[in-house]
């Protein structure tokens, strides 16, 4: 089942003068197509200003399309009287935590969601400590999240989406502002959520080494879908990706440089472990002949 339907959705910017007429026209999303099952872990890459960050805030109905639909657990966002279900199917995770943390006390903040939704007390609180163990940050319950790191204020805003039991959790951009351990501590998180939880992941990022355990990759150039397919799928095609002006990871990089000199190996590694296998079975093979 899809839990996420996007169709022909186009998104147009739209500027306009003191005499409210139109002054400027922009296309953020042309025509886009996007269907994510319930339990995926999808990633939608593209450089800046490809329209992945429109794409994200259509998700759960910040914005609803010019033209075209987007259907979120069964509903039209377009229809204003279900945007509070469609928030509570798909969470949202923005860039910068400090934006999306409003409590004094780490406990308080994540339980500030479901409160609102109307959860009896026993329950709130249940939520709560579930969702901070689930992110790793159970034992900051009690600290002010002025005192904590990038990284560890991320977690504890995904904890207040969690909180509230989505079904689906979109992250636009989430680890822009980190440092690289604070990335890797949100991407665990991440994973792990929809790995040991089931929850849908919608993971919008421009940094290639975040994808690679992604199920699906959508890629985007000016508000288009120009490929999608596995990671694996995906990096094999290094010289487009940088005509989009994206990056591939460190180790497919070394391994296509690699493969270009001459090595016999195949396109798309993805990891250290994946590239030392195939040296070694490139040494065995040599040493044989």
């Amino acid at each position: 089942m899809n839990i996420v339907e996007a169709k022909k959705l186009i998104f147009d910017y739209i500027k306009t003068g003191e005499d409210e007429k139109t002054v400027e026209k922009y296309r953020a999303i042309d025509g886009v197509d996007l269907d994510v099952k319930a339990g995926d872990f999808i990633a939608v890459l593209g450089h800046n200003g490809s329209g992945k960050s429109t794409l994200a805030k259509h998700l759960n109905a910040i914005l609803v399309p010019t033209e075209g639909t987007v259907i979120v657990d069964g509903k039209d966002t377009r229809d204003d009287s279900k945007v509070w279900e469609i928030r509570q199917s798909a969470g949202m995770v923005f860039q910068n935590p400090d934006n999306q943390i409003i409590g004094t006390v780490v406990d308080e903040d994540v339980a500030f969601g479901p409160e609102n939704m109307g959860v009896p007390q026993e329950e709130l609180w249940k939520r709560v400590e579930d969702s901070l163990k689930a992110v790793g940050m159970w034992e900051y319950k009690d600290h002010s999240p002025n005192r904590l790191s990038g990284g560890q204020k991320q977690r504890v805003a995904i904890a207040g989406v969690v909180a509230m039991k989505p079904k689906c959790i979109i992250l636009d951009e989430p680890t822009a502002m980190l440092d690289p351990n604070g990335r890797a501590e949100v991407i665990s998180t991440v994973r792990e959520l929809n790995q040991k939880a089931g929850v849908t992941i919608i993971l919008i990022t421009h940094y290639m080494e975040e994808v690679i355990r992604a199920d699906k990759v959508f890629v985007m150039d000016n508000g288009k879908i120009v490929m999608q397919g596995t990671p694996r799928e995906i990096f094999s095609q290094v010289e487009r990706l940088k005509q989009l002006r994206l990056d591939v990871p460190q180790v497919t990089l070394l391994a296509h440089r690699l493969r270009e000199k001459g090595l016999d190996l195949p396109e798309g590694i993805l990891t250290i472990g994946e590239l030392t296998e195939e040296l070694e079975k490139l040494k065995k093979r040599g040493d044989r002949n």
